[in-house]
């Protein structure tokens, strides 16, 4: 019987953990501005 209750216990706080990063997570506006850039790269060295 203790061990059923140590499981069970251990399972409640894995479960419990679990939604609080779930929910932690959850919320806000994603940023409406900024984005992707081109990316300038320097010519090609000749010989490189």
């Amino acid at each position: 019987m203790k061990l059923f209750r140590r499981l069970l216990a251990a399972l409640f706080l894995a479960g419990a953990g679990a939604a609080g990063i779930r929910l932690k997570g959850r919320g806000g506006v994603p940023p409406q501005h900024g984005g992707w850039r081109p990316l300038e790269l320097p010519p090609d060295r000749p010989g490189a």
